[in-house]
C-alpha cells in the first residue's frame, strides 16, 4: 500500500491489515530510522495501541469518527480507559493521601473495596458517550485521573486529581487542555464547566492556564466536613 503514514499520526483510524486482521485506535506513526534503529525493519508503520503495523502489512487505513471516552494523546501522557486491574494503584496512589479530598469531601479510592467499585462503575458507564473517564498514564505509571460527567443541555462537567509527588509538573492543564478540546471539539459540547474551593490555588492555576474562564464565586458553596468554602465557578467554549 502506498501511502503517507506520517498524516495519521495522533488520529484514530482503522487498519486491515493483509491477513484480514482490523485494529481500531489512536494511531502513532513511526518513522523508518525510529522502527530500523529499535526493531531493525527497513519500512516505517503505524502503532495501535500496543500493536506495530507496517507499511507493507496495511491494505487499507483510513480516519474514523469516535465518541465518547476515547484514547487521548497528549505530549508526556496518554489518556487512556480504566481497567479493572488500575484499582490497587489508584488506592495506593490516591486513596491513601489526605489532600485527595481536602477540598472536595470525595475519594472514592478511600479503601481497596471503594476503588474497585469506583473502577467498576467507570467502566460500565462506557456505554453513555456522554460520560467521560480517563486514567493519566505516563509511561505505564498512573499519575492522576480525569473526567467528565452530568452532561445535560449542552454542559458538562469536568474534574482532576494528580497523584502526590507527581504535582506541580503541568500535568493536570496538560490533560486539561486536552480533554476541553476533545469534549467542544469532536464532541460538539458547548460548555465545559469546572469548580474548586476559592482556597485551592493550585486547582485555580490549573483551570486557568488550561484556558478555562472565571464565572462567578458561590458563597459558602462548599462544604467538606467541618469547614465551609467559598465554591469558585469556571467555564470553558470552544
Amino acid at each position: 500500500m502506498m501511502t503517507d503514514l506520517a498524516k495519521y499520526d495522533g488520529k484514530h483510524v482503522r487498519i486491515t491489515d493483509r491477513w484480514g486482521e482490523i485494529f481500531e485506535g489512536m494511531a502513532e506513526y513511526g518513522n523508518r530510522d525510529f522502527l530500523e534503529c529499535e526493531y531493525g525493519s527497513g519500512e516505517d508503520g503505524v502503532f495501535v495501541e500496543d500493536c506495530l503495523i507496517y507499511h507493507s502489512q496495511i491494505v487499507s487505513i483510513e480516519e474514523i469518527e469516535v465518541h465518547g471516552t476515547v484514547e487521548l494523546w497528549t505530549e508526556r501522557m496518554v489518556l487512556r480507559r480504566y481497567r479493572p486491574e488500575d484499582a490497587d494503584g489508584l488506592h495506593h496512589y490516591l486513596g491513601t493521601d489526605p489532600a485527595m479530598a481536602e477540598y472536595s469531601g470525595w475519594n472514592p479510592y478511600a479503601t481497596p473495596e471503594s476503588a474497585r467499585e469506583a473502577v467498576r462503575r467507570f467502566i460500565d458507564g462506557y456505554g453513555d458517550v456522554h460520560t467521560y473517564s480517563w486514567i493519566m498514564d505516563s509511561d505505564d505509571v498512573i499519575v492522576g485521573t480525569i473526567g467528565a460527567y452530568d452532561y445535560q443541555d449542552g454542559r458538562i462537567e469536568v474534574g482532576f486529581s494528580v497523584v502526590k509527588g507527581w504535582r506541580g509538573r503541568g500535568l493536570a492543564t496538560e490533560a486539561l487542555k486536552k480533554v476541553l478540546e476533545y469534549l467542544t471539539g469532536n464532541e460538539g459540547i458547548p460548555c465545559v464547566t469546572a469548580w474548586c474551593a476559592a482556597e485551592n490555588t493550585g486547582s485555580q492555576r490549573v483551570l486557568e492556564k488550561a484556558g478555562m474562564r472565571f464565572v462567578y464565586t458561590e458563597k459558602d458553596g462548599l462544604a467538606v466536613g467541618d469547614r465551609v468554602y467559598d465554591k469558585l465557578i469556571y467555564e470553558y467554549r470552544g
